[in-house]
């Protein structure tokens, strides 16, 4: 039995559709009905047999962060866990719910898996929990995160999440962590990074050409399985197709949505002004920000990062951003 945890995410829908495929044993946790739909609409972008797919998995409502409810999911014989359940956000009013959420419910979901006697869990991190470069050069798994006044909240709680990880490693429970990039993927067009088509449909005037990383999701879920059916343990993986320019990104989606490209450069000088007013603005309204400072900062960001690691170790490649965001636009335009 295969257990997926933020199964009505980005990561956990597109993962359950590729589980599916070969797979008759999964349950998937879920804490919304409304979120159902989504992650069954991520499987009508792959299929027409969506419904018959979709079918195959055993939804049990349940929350990482309350015990009682996962005590229920890992009554099920379990063998392979896939952890892609985490709060992702920017707004510093929401680090000690993010806590909560990603360390705790951690904590929570390898306590289990210990106790239970799971064969292998995966994880999904983020490339915010690798250290910084020196000198522009390409970042690696090796380069150790170190706290400092730059890091926000969510990059804090998901290093946190990774400790826990490694604990679980330290007790006996085979792991693996994957450290994606930005992601890339179709069926939340107004949540995270699905935000930025819909942004760009509707008119986009700004951008920065700040660097990262960049992946699909179709190759993180691929990946993940790869590594979870392998004998690799105790390792974790930076996965990056390409390093591109947020001006890059943006431009590309417009190219494909035939809609109007961004053609305001926003500098340091004017992020640094803007967050600041959000901030102020945000204590009056009581609505969360916008744009906070750590966020501001990492607009602008020349990080390259190198996914050598993964791509040598399962011999596999990348697909080119160009070509993920090509697709994307077509399921949007859907």
């Amino acid at each position: 039995m295969i257990l997926v945890t933020g199964g009505t995410g980005l990561v956990g829908s597109h993962l359950l559709y590729e589980l599916s495929l070969n797979n008759d044993s999964i349950i998937a946790i879920y804490r919304n009905e409304d979120k159902l739909e989504k992650a069954k609409k991520v499987f009508s972008y792959y299929t027409d047999k969506s419904e018959m797919l979709f079918s195959k998995i055993t939804w049990i409502k349940a929350d990482i962060t309350d015990i009682p409810s996962l005590e229920i999911v890992f009554n099920n014989t379990i063998n392979l866990v896939y952890h892609c359940a985490a709060l992702v956000s920017f707004d510093p009013s929401d680090y000690y719910l993010m806590r909560q959420t990603n360390i705790d419910g951690t904590a929570n979901i390898v306590n289990f898996s210990i106790n239970t006697k799971v064969k292998k869990l995966c994880f999904v991190s983020s490339i915010a929990t690798i250290g910084d470069a020196i000198n522009n050069e390409f970042i690696t798994e090796e380069k150790e995160w170190v706290l400092d006044a730059n890091k926000h909240c969510y990059a804090i709680t998901k290093y946190g999440a990774e400790m826990e990880i490694w604990r679980a490693s330290q007790e006996g429970l085979d792991i693996v962590i994957v450290n994606p990039g930005v992601i890339l993927g179709s069926g939340f067009f107004n949540d995270g990074t699905g935000k930025l088509f819909s942004k760009i449909n509707n008119g986009l005037f700004f951008y920065t050409e700040g660097i990262t990383g960049f992946i699909g999701v179709k190759d993180v879920v691929k990946t993940m399985v790869k590594l979870t059916e392998s004998k690799i343990k105790g390792e974790r993986f930076i996965l990056v197709s390409e390093n591109l320019s947020f001006k890059t990104i943006l431009y590309t989606i417009a190219n494909y949505l035939n809609t109007k490209k961004p053609s305001i450069k926003i500098g340091k000088i004017a992020t640094s002004i803007f967050w600041r007013l959000n901030w102020l603005l945000s204590k009056v309204t009581r609505k969360k920000v916008l744009l906070s400072k750590s966020s501001a900062k990492s607009s602008h960001n020349k990080d390259f990062y190198s996914s050598k690691k993964i791509t040598d170790s399962l011999n596999i490649e990348f697909e080119k951003i160009d070509s993920v965001i090509k697709d994307i636009c077509k399921d949007f335009s859907k």
